[in-house]
């Protein structure tokens, strides 16, 4: 059985924007770096924008397909503190990044990458 609509599909109006893909960055008290990524297309990706805490530390101006760089302000402070995602952009591209045996940072585009597991 077929899905019944009026219009274009769900996949044609992914295609014509650049907000299919979600990417966050963020660092931890230590220095790590994190990169979350969302598939707006696969029903089971989710990622939270705020973490649990006191209302008034939340970011509440969170848009799908608009991006944010303005996590921390010019002496390197939190300006959100419930903000799970300092940083973070939209892309119709699948990005894949992860860091390869010399220690670089690498981008695959609209290639797949198998994460290590156990690391």
């Amino acid at each position: 059985m077929s899905d019944n609509f009026l219009g274009q599909s769900i996949q044609n109006m992914i295609d014509q924007t650049d907000a299919r893909y979600f990417y966050g960055l963020r660092r931890t008290d230590d220095g790590e770096l994190y990169v979350g990524k969302v598939d707006q297309l696969t029903s089971h990706d989710s990622i939270a924008i705020n973490a649990e805490g006191d209302p008034t530390d939340n970011y509440e101006d969170f848009d799908q397909g608009e991006n944010f760089f303005e996590g921390r302000n010019v002496n390197h402070e939190r300006l959100y503190k419930n903000l799970n995602y300092e940083q973070f952009r939209w892309d119709n591209r699948n990005i894949s990044y992860y860091i390869d045996d010399s220690g670089n940072l690498v981008a695959r585009i609209n290639e797949d990458y198998t994460y290590p597991t156990g690391v």
